[in-house]
């Protein structure tokens, strides 16, 4: 009968401390914050990973973003990101005939957006009860700022003012995020995110080129170059037209070559794609934000200390 009455005990104070203990994270937790980075890679008139052998050429981006949770299976974020894209001739393959054009930009982009998650698995959850692995699909709308830059006499030059397609374009674009992603559960708190995402634009000019040659505009640069480079603003020419066929031994574009050629000089890649956009892949670290994370995962309580924990 003791035997009976002691194991009944030893249950009953297993149970209750196990209810305890998961009643402890037994909380929704709609709000989160993550971080995340990785590599970035940028696709128009400089480059095209699809159409030519051209390897990759990867810059990197880093983000900051907060979720919360709308529905079974979907949370929405509100993410802010600093992006870096470039593109340069030398590494074309030699079937696409870019090499010659001598061209190469680079630019350092800030992006705001708004973006949809839809998850495989629900989300709307206890945190003690998250699946330990959740893929998902996400797809939005945001605003970029747009500034290519590219070395004139040894300095970095912002290229939009100088307009030198005669078409302006706007400092900041639309920009619209899509891609897949998975989520790894590490404990109560925090997941493994990794990412692959694709933002697709409304712009041919990230890169500051989008004509396939200089025939519509090159009287204009020409008039601008003025007489032995006295202009009223020679240096359109000159970042304009940097094939070496039209170029002089001292760097000076050709003048007399341009106009016998009638502005046949290749600028852009004739790619079928209207518009540039840029291919990034992150891995970072989501925090819940539940009401005891404080307490019982960074500091918990003791009764002489309060020790840094894990988990």
């Amino acid at each position: 009968m003791r035997k009976i009455i002691l194991l009944t005990f030893l249950w009953a104070f297993t149970h209750v401390a196990f209810s305890q203990s998961f009643n402890r994270y037994k909380f929704e937790a709609p709000w989160s914050v993550s971080a995340s980075l990785g590599p970035t890679q940028y696709f128009g008139e400089l480059y095209s990973l699809w159409k030519y052998n051209e390897g990759i050429q990867p810059d990197f981006n880093a983000n900051i973003a907060a979720r919360y949770t709308m529905g079974t299976r979907i949370k929405a974020r509100a993410e802010f990101s600093y992006y870096k894209i470039s593109g340069q001739d030398p590494p074309a393959d030699p079937r696409s005939n870019r090499p010659p054009r001598n061209l190469h930009f680079r630019a350092q982009n800030w992006e705001a957006s708004l973006i949809g998650e839809y998850h495989l698995k629900p989300v709307k959850l206890y945190n003690i009860t998250r699946h330990l692995f959740n893929l998902y699909a996400f797809a939005g709308i945001g605003v970029s700022s747009n500034d290519p830059k590219t070395q004139l006499r040894g300095e970095w030059v912002s290229l939009r003012p100088y307009q030198l397609e005669n078409n302006p374009y706007e400092k900041f674009i639309m920009v619209f995020p899509t891609g897949l992603g998975m989520k790894y559960k590490i404990n109560v708190y925090m997941d493994m995110i990794v990412e692959m995402n694709y933002r697709w634009t409304l712009t041919d000019y990230m890169d500051d080129i989008s004509a396939y040659n200089v025939k519509e505009f090159y009287l204009d640069l020409v008039n601008d170059y003025g007489v032995n480079g006295n202009g009223t603003n020679p240096d359109r020419l000159r970042l304009a037209i940097r094939n070496p066929d039209f170029v002089k031994e001292n760097g000076e574009p050709d003048i007399d070559k341009i106009l016998r050629n009638n502005g046949r000089v290749r600028r852009g890649s004739g790619l079928t794609e209207k518009f540039d956009g840029y291919l990034g892949f992150n891995i970072g670290l989501e925090i819940y934000l539940s009401p005891d994370i404080w307490d019982n995962w960074i500091f918990r309580d003791r009764i002489y200390e309060k020790r840094f924990r894990w988990w």
